[in-house]
C-alpha cells in the first residue's frame, strides 16, 4: 500500500526542483530582454528581436556545424564500438569480467578534466594535430559507454535460446543479426545514440582540451559569456542547445521507460 508523502516532504521536493529549474527558466526570460548590455530584474522589456539578431550572426553558425558534426560522428562511432563491446560483455563469461566492465564504465565515471587532460596528452605524444577527429575520439570515450549501457542491458534481457533457434533454421550471422537481434536491440541503440548525441552537442570540458583552435556552440557560448558582445544573443543559443539536448533525452527516456536500458546514462 502506498502512502502519501508528508507536506514537509512535499515542500522540499518542490525547493529542489526549482532549485534546479530556475536557472533554466531566467535563460529563456533574458532571450527576450530589451537589454542589451546588462541583466536588471525585471527586464525592462520584452523583444524577440535577439533571434533575427543570433540568426544573422556568421560567428554563431560555423560553431554549430562543427558542434552537429563532432556529435554526429561521435554518435556513430559510439553505436558502433559499444554494441560490439556490449555484444561481447553479455555474451561471454571469463576471468577478469567484472575488472574490464570497471574499466569500460570509467570514462563516465572519471571528472571530464581528467579525461581531457589525458586526452590531449595522448594526443601530443602520439603528434596527432588537434582537429575534428581529435574532439570526436575525446567524446567518443563517454559516447560509448552511453550506448553500452543501454545495450548490454536490453542483450541481459534476451534469451541466449532465439539466437541458437536461428542458427537451427538455418539463418547465417547476418541474417541472424538482421532479423532477430536489430529488431529486439532497435529502441535500445536508438536511445542510447539520442543520449550520446545529446551528451556529445553540448559538451564543453573535454572539448576545451581537444579542441585546438576550433570552437564547438558550447564553447563559443562560454567565450561570449568571458567577453561578451550582445548578452541576450547568448541566452537565444543557449535555448538552442536546452532543446537540442533535451528532446533526444526525452524520447529516448520514452523508449526505454519500461526498462533499465538507461542505467548510468547521466553524465
Amino acid at each position: 500500500m502506498r502512502s502519501e508523502a508528508s507536506f514537509p516532504l512535499k515542500l522540499a521536493a518542490i525547493g529542489g526542483l526549482l532549485f534546479l529549474h530556475l536557472p533554466i527558466l531566467l535563460i529563456f526570460l533574458y532571450a527576450f530582454t530589451t537589454e542589451e548590455r546588462s541583466f536588471t530584474f525585471p527586464p525592462p522589456g520584452l523583444t524577440t528581436e535577439w533571434f533575427a539578431v543570433a540568426w544573422n550572426r556568421p560567428d554563431i553558425w560555423p560553431a554549430l556545424m562543427l558542434s552537429l558534426k563532432v556529435a554526429s560522428l561521435s554518435t556513430v562511432l559510439a553505436l558502433i564500438l559499444g554494441t560490439l563491446i556490449a555484444a561481447a560483455m553479455a555474451g561471454t563469461r571469463f576471468f577478469g569480467r567484472e575488472q574490464i566492465s570497471l574499466l569500460i564504465l570509467l570514462p563516465i565515471a572519471l571528472p571530464g578534466v581528467i579525461t581531457g587532460i589525458s586526452m590531449r596528452s595522448a594526443f601530443s605524444i602520439l603528434d596527432i594535430p588537434f582537429s575534428t577527429l581529435t574532439i570526436v575520439l575525446g567524446h567518443a570515450t563517454f559516447c560509448i559507454v552511453i550506448v553500452y549501457n543501454n545495450v548490454v542491458a536490453r542483450f541481459r534481457r534476451l534469451s541466449g535460446g532465439i539466437l541458437e533457434a536461428s542458427a537451427d533454421l538455418g539463418a547465417n550471422s547476418f541474417q541472424t543479426f538482421r532479423h532477430v537481434l536489430l529488431p529486439n536491440l532497435g529502441s535500445a541503440l536508438l536511445a542510447g545514440g539520442m543520449l550520446a548525441f545529446a551528451l556529445s552537442f553540448d559538451e564543453v570540458i573535454v572539448t576545451t582540451f581537444t579542441a585546438g583552435q576550433q570552437a564547438t556552440l558550447p564553447i563559443w557560448m562560454l567565450e561570449e559569456l568571458v567577453r561578451p558582445r550582445q548578452r541576450p544573443v547568448t541566452n537565444v543559443v543557449a535555448i538552442v542547445v536546452f532543446i537540442a539536448t533535451v528532446l533526444p533525452i526525452l524520447i529516448a527516456y520514452f523508449l526505454t521507460r519500461g526498462g533499465s536500458e538507461t542505467a548510468g546514462a547521466g553524465k
